[in-house]
């Protein structure tokens, strides 16, 4: 529709978690030694997006400056629009209470193309749980999404936290303000507040999970005992080279903005940033780079030796939201129970499958399902799994290969929504993956 010049399209990548980066996608774009002269080349306007606010310390500060053909600010008034299945109020009064109970879904089924034939990536959005709140800039909420379109003349941003997305099936290609990204399954990307984008499905469907974070922005979790190598290294995060859109005509920005949906008419695409620099942008990472660390005596340490990104909070050692993964990897405990144990949790935790099995579950728990155990549910293997790990020889190493699970965990409960508790995923007799343990207890010795 209208004009279209596509320039620097071929998806690169700077290489760095945090880095200070500069990319152009024209020669001489990017201003040399200031950010902001009296006349930008060729024509640009120099912008600033911040992240963090301006006097958070240079170790946390997040900005970045942009030069693009045309000022974000150029678009028509926003006028909200239909929410969707997307929720954004977790705790008021017509909110469901949460109850304490052990929670499991299916996977959301992919848009059938003959009765719903329109369903991009903003469409297919469900809200299955969240806390805290957008408005206080603390909490998170926890999204799925399935979709059999690509976004065409519509782009969105989300003003209430920054996007990390976990696709389980079929690759996105994210065309954001700072370059494109190209996402796989077993692949992660992070899409900060407030930079806009657009999402394309060469496969012509996908499916995956969305975790959005109201909070602190996500970092990379210090190392302590473990040393300077080790979990996620830094050098393998990935963000776009600068890559730029010239289009105009009549496309429509959709913000996500105190949890409601709201639209603008804008005559030209808003990704025409030519060059940037700074380190607030989108990045990119490939989950089976992750270098787990385990146990090579005896019992198996805390889950949080599998964690990728954490978003901290004011209180020490306890984060808003934590992203933890469990790889393929090998297991050496001696007499040693080595599949995840029997806990409950002051945290709350939301799983999903990418691909594969997950160890702690025979059955029931498939990729592009989802589960929920909230703070204090005692939730841990099945009993086929227990059986088989109590019956195991320890004597020798044996490797957990073939999958790749994640959880969300946050410090606070998770509310699921309307939707969740009634939808026709959810599994009412997951509780029944326990009954089945029998009763070891023998008295007498």
């Amino acid at each position: 529709m209208g004009t279209q010049q596509n320039i620097g399209t071929e998806t690169g990548y700077q290489s760095g978690f945090g880095n200070e980066f500069a990319t152009e996608a024209l020669p001489g774009a990017l201003p040399k030694h200031r950010n902001s002269p009296q006349r930008v080349a060729y024509g640009l306007y120099a912008e600033q997006i911040s992240g963090t606010a301006f006097t958070a310390p240079r170790s946390h500060n997040r900005r970045s400056w942009l030069y693009r053909i045309r000022p974000a600010a150029m678009h028509g008034p926003f006028e909200q629009i239909d929410n969707g299945r997307i929720v954004g109020n977790f705790a008021g009064p017509a909110s469901p209470a949460p109850p304490p109970n052990q929670m499991r879904w299916g996977p959301l089924p992919i848009p059938d193309p003959v009765s719903d034939p329109a369903t991009d990536f903003i469409d297919g959005w469900v809200t299955m749980a969240g806390n805290g709140s957008a408005e206080s800039m603390s909490g998170c909420a926890v999204h799925l999404y399935a979709a059999n379109r690509s976004m065409t003349n519509r782009y969105f941003y989300s003003a209430d936290g920054e996007l990390l997305i976990v696709p389980q099936q079929g690759r996105l290609e994210i065309a954001t303000e700072l370059g494109n990204i190209d996402l796989a399954p077993q692949e992660i990307a992070v899409i900060p507040r407030g930079i806009r984008f657009q999402v394309r499905l060469p496969d012509g469907a996908a499916r995956g999970y969305i975790c959005e974070n109201f909070g602190a922005l996500l970092r990379l979790p210090d190392l302590g005992p473990i040393g300077s190598n080790g979990l996620a290294n830094p050098r393998d995060f990935l963000t776009p080279v600068a890559s730029y859109e010239e289009r105009e005509g009549e496309f429509t920005l959709v913000a996500k903005f105190c949890g409601k949906l709201w639209a603008a008419k804008t005559g030209h695409s808003p990704l025409d940033v030519v060059a940037w620099h700074g380190n607030y942008a989108p990045y990119k990472y490939d989950l089976r780079h992750f270098n787990a660390i385990g146990s090579i005596s005896y019992d198996h340490p805390d889950p949080s030796i599998f964690l990728v990104l954490q978003s901290p909070s004011d209180t020490p050692g306890v984060d808003t939201l934590d992203f933890a993964i469990f790889p393929p990897r090998w297991l050496a405990g001696e007499d040693t129970f080595r599949p995840p144990w029997f806990h409950r949790n002051v945290a709350s935790e939301f799983m999903g499958l990418v691909h594969g099995a997950y160890d702690a579950k025979a059955e029931g728990f498939v990729p592009g399902g989802a589960s929920l155990h909230n703070c204090m549910s005692g939730h841990g293997p099945d009993a086929a799994t227990f059986e088989k790990a109590s019956c195991a020889d320890t004597s020798k190493p044996s490797k957990v290969a073939d999958t790749m699970a994640f959880m969300f965990e946050t410090r606070q409960v998770l509310c699921p929504t309307v939707h969740a508790l009634a939808s026709p995923q959810l599994q009412s007799g997951y509780h029944d993956c326990w009954a089945g343990i029998r009763k070891n207890f023998r008295p007498t010795p």
